[in-house]
């Protein structure tokens, strides 16, 4: 099949994602244009972008990963939609995501030492006893809704490594939605956190929130820029004032950050930080569940436990992509890519990548090597990615065994997030044997 543009730039619409991630369609993509053109028409209230050369085998993938030095994540960010100002772009440049070595490898140090093996160490028994309890909480209910369940896991990690008090976790939760989930409506205005429950600091952060998500000018305002964002922002600063001692917040305070990078340095463990595991672990679990062989398999075999969550990573990977943008011309996959193109790798894409997977599209808990890049690659590895496997280990063990006979509930079909960013699920309805009273 040749190359059809119009197929094409599906792979960038959010509502493509709603139905799933479009494995066929990146299959024949990777066999007719492996480095293609996209066209990124309005979508919504979200105006047309230039378009971006999309890159879907898993060696280019890598390729662009590991040479900043011709890919930069800084020149445009790290986001397909372009930053809407000069001033956003400046503000999205000072997070560590979004830098180069070797500004990335300076912010990147400050905060290594939360996710060293020690500290992992420290962390892991918490991390079992939480997903033990969450587990044993809805144990008699005899089915829940796996999604929140899952949820609840990295918001309570990622509190407790930043300091952020207990009352507080639900914050993070609607900054998340509001920030990975603005291309779907369920999510763009998130407000779960109930104020009675929340710190003093709590309740004061939502005055700061804004109160349009339009510029005067009437543009839909970014998610990710400064002015949607000034209540978390607000929080975190009034968080900083006493932190809480050995915390992230309290770290950064240390380190001597501008103003710009503390907050966006929040941003990336109040936000980026949990979103692997809320979407991974659902989809995972999915993934499992409609898989009943090797649902079995796991059951029989708990020790293919690490094998298990590597697979579930590959085949749904919870980031589906990231973007950087050329730094001269150069060439790639047979493609010539001009200065200041926009370049996106696809995660999904390149995780079902024949020539590295065999049979690509068939889920196998035994894989073995297991080479995806849903934790990205080169010096943007993902700084949490033992901490993400840690807790997905933790929660799969714990629902496997606490919950017997787990199973999709009958007739209700999970709904996938409207994102062409984060691979989601918006509800997983289970059910299970309840316990006899």
């Amino acid at each position: 099949m040749g190359f059809d543009q119009a197929r094409a730039n599906r792979i960038f619409l959010p509502g493509t994602y709603a139905e799933g991630v479009p494995h066929e369609l990146f299959r024949e993509l990777r066999t007719a244009a492996p480095v293609c053109w996209v066209e990124e028409p309005p979508v919504g209230e979200w105006p047309a972008g230039p378009g971006y050369w999309a890159v879907l085998r898993h060696a280019d993938v890598k390729h662009v990963l590991r040479t900043p030095e011709l890919f930069s994540s800084h020149l445009g960010a790290t986001q397909i939609r372009d930053p809407d100002s000069a001033a956003d772009l400046a503000f999205a440049r000072t997070m560590m995501l979004n830098q180069d070595p070797p500004d990335h490898a300076r912010l990147r140090r400050i905060v290594a030492a939360a996710f060293t093996p020690r500290a992992l160490r420290e962390l892991a028994d918490g991390i079992e006893e939480r997903a033990a309890r969450l587990v044993a909480e809805v144990r008699p209910l005899g089915g829940t809704d796996l999604v929140p369940l899952a949820a609840d896991l990295p918001v309570w990690t990622l509190a407790r490594i930043m300091g952020v008090p207990e009352q507080d976790r639900q914050l993070l939760v609607d900054w998340s939605n509001r920030v990975i989930g603005y291309q779907d409506a369920d999510h763009a205005d998130s407000r779960t956190a109930d104020p009675s429950g929340l710190t003093a600091l709590g309740r004061a952060a939502p005055a700061h929130r804004p109160t349009t998500r339009t510029t005067p000018d009437g543009r839909p305002v970014n998610p990710r820029s400064r002015a949607a964002l000034a209540d978390m922002f607000a929080y975190a600063h009034a968080l900083a004032e006493q932190p809480p001692p050995g915390s992230i917040v309290a770290r950064l305070r240390e380190a001597g950050l501008s103003t710009a990078e503390f907050e966006t340095m929040f941003f990336l463990f109040g936000v980026a930080g949990n979103e692997t595991l809320r979407n991974g672990l659902p989809g995972g679990l999915y993934t499992l569940l409609t898989h009943p062989d090797q649902h079995r398999l796991l059951l029989s075999r708990p020790e293919l436990t690490a094998s298990a969550v590597e697979e579930m990573l590959r085949h749904w990977p919870p980031v589906l992509d990231f973007r950087r943008t050329a730094t001269r011309d150069v060439e790639l996959g047979g493609r010539l890519l001009r200065r200041g193109d926009k370049v996106v790798v696809h995660h999904a894409s390149a995780n079902r990548d024949g020539t590295v997977f065999p049979d690509p599209d068939r889920f196998d808990i035994t894989r073995s090597p297991n080479d995806h890049v849903s934790f990205g690659y080169g010096p943007h590895f993902c700084l949490g990615a033992q901490l993400a496997r840690l807790q997905m280990a933790a929660m799969l063990r714990h629902l496997l065994t606490g919950l017997p006979g787990l199973e999709l509930a009958p007739g209700a079909a999970p709904r996938r997030l409207v994102s062409n960013f984060q691979n989601g699920l918006k509800d997983l309805p289970v059910r299970w044997r309840a316990e006899r009273r």
